[in-house]
């Protein structure tokens, strides 16, 4: 059996609103952009949100309009995607990285604290694979030092903080829709915001900094110029690309349940197979199980890197674990002491989840996982 890692999944009706888009003439950003901005908004419980080309670009602009810029810092966890770490540099400022916790995986705000010095000017905590990180704790921080907070929320859509949905707190947060994601829109990124102010800031950003767009302009019972108040950049998304989040996001819901199902599964076969470590549930957040990470406990005779070699070789596609960004090329020379970032990193190992994924293929999965381990152990 060949099973992959991931696949997005669509429901039908994508063909037909992608068709409806062309044959309107509009392709670039304009009414179908507007309307997921709106849904989008909604759907987390925002006031605002801002599509951009992806969520690197969200990152950035989110950093940006926030007073992030050359000569500062921000702090963020190693323990995340290079996009994370990619967007402050794009600022022009340093990411300072910090350890993470032990169990969830998302950055401590203790050792971001301690991380703090006079040039920091944010904090991004990543609310890994979907599960939200601590925003309290980060809050409080903030307030403390006067320090802003960004949320890198992109694997996050869907999840819930103690009831409230990630992108409706206090800080904005940016999220992913590349087809790995929970949702997508084949590329794309959304910023949501409760601030006015900043949102029609982002709006401008994100499109050279001009104070008119295509669409207000094309509706506009007058002849206007835009005018350039300052630089920004172009980060528009399509109305194609909107078309199909707008398929993608009425399914959100179904898209979750399926993804926590095939979750629980997961969890409940590895209570039988030895020397595996399933994902830690804390009680104050619901996550959306953009992946489901697996940890290969430091007795076991085989390492994650050869389980993943040998489901491989039995059809099985695995990823390593959130990588440690400190360890790549790019940001290497600083000597860090990130424990719980280097052993999550070392030992993680990301399981196939996906809707679409069939019980046969997971059990496949599952089957694979404990003739190898129980064998080891053995």
């Amino acid at each position: 059996m060949q099973v992959p890692f991931a696949k997005p999944k669509f429901f039908g009706g994508e063909a037909e609103a992608l068709a409806e888009v062309i044959a309107s003439g509009w392709v670039s950003q304009g009414p179908r952009v507007q309307a997921f901005e709106n849904a989008f908004a909604a759907r987390v419980g925002a006031e605002h949100a801002i599509a951009t080309t992806n969520c690197t670009t969200a990152l950035h602009l989110a950093l940006y309009a926030s007073g992030v810029g050359p000569g500062d810092e921000v702090i963020v966890p190693s323990l995340s995607f290079i996009a994370t770490a990619n967007a402050v540099w794009h600022c022009g400022a340093t990411p300072v990285f910090a350890d993470v916790e032990p169990l969830t995986y998302n950055l401590d705000p203790v050792a971001a604290e301690r991380a703090i010095t006079p040039r920091t000017k944010a904090i991004m905590p990543v609310h890994q694979i979907g599960l939200p990180a601590d925003m309290d704790g980060f809050f409080a921080i903030g307030e403390r030092h006067g320090v802003k907070i960004i949320e890198d929320a992109a694997c996050a859509i869907g999840a819930t903080y103690k009831g409230r949905p990630i992108g409706s707190l206090e800080s904005p947060a940016c999220f992913s829709l590349h087809p790995r994601k929970v949702i997508t829109s084949g590329e794309g990124g959304m910023i949501t915001t409760n601030d006015g102010a900043l949102a029609d800031r982002l709006r401008k950003l994100r499109q050279h900094a001009m104070d008119l767009s295509d669409l207000a302009r094309h509706n506009a019972k007058d002849i206007l110029f835009e005018s350039y108040p300052e630089r920004g950049w172009n980060t528009r998304m399509t109305d194609m690309q909107a078309a199909l989040g707008l398929c993608q996001l009425q399914a959100l819901d179904e898209i979750v349940a399926e993804r926590k199902r095939q979750a629980d599964r997961y969890t409940a076969a590895l209570a039988s197979i030895p020397l595996l470590e399933p994902p830690y549930e804390p009680g104050y957040a619901v996550r959306t199980w953009q992946s489901y990470a697996v940890r290969v406990s430091p007795s076991a005779p085989i390492d994650r890197t050869e389980l993943m070699r040998r489901l491989l070789h039995d059809g099985v596609a695995t990823r390593r674990g959130v990588m440690a960004i400190h360890h790549e090329p790019a940001y290497a020379g600083t000597d860090l002491l990130l424990p719980h970032t280097e052993a999550a990193a070392r030992d993680s190992i990301l399981l196939p989840l996906f809707p679409g994924l069939g019980d046969d293929a997971q059990d496949y999965v599952i089957e694979r996982l404990g003739l190898h381990m129980m064998a080891r152990a053995a």
